[in-house]
């Protein structure tokens, strides 16, 4: 790093959302409100990775992201199964915003 505190905290959520969104990490309430949150964030900021996306997949990104928010009023605990819908419910809000797809899936 080379101590911008921007590029740290970019970083860091970069870091943070490999972990969220990789297969192997147990999927935990606090997580799916950390990705909501930074979604929300980059939204209200009117990031500019946001700017290039198409009317119909900035819906998509929206249709996933309330997907991803109403299981956490509807759910306390998740199955595997469950767990795995939920992460890509994420991976497929934050499409723009998240490059990497550790499981290796994307939609457009």
């Amino acid at each position: 790093m080379n101590g911008d505190p921007q590029l740290s905290a970019l970083y860091k959520s970069r870091q943070r959302m490999d972990r969220i969104l990789h297969p192997d990490h147990p999927l935990c309430r606090e997580d799916v409100v950390w990705m909501l949150e930074y979604i929300k964030k980059k939204v209200a900021d009117e990031d500019p990775a946001l700017m290039d996306l198409s009317q119909p997949r900035l819906m998509q990104n929206f249709h996933f992201f309330a997907e991803a928010a109403m299981s956490l009023v509807h759910r306390r605990h998740y199955s595997d199964q469950e767990a795995h819908r939920l992460r890509e419910w994420l991976r497929q809000a934050a499409y723009g915003l998240y490059h990497h797809a550790p499981s290796g899936k994307t939609a457009e």
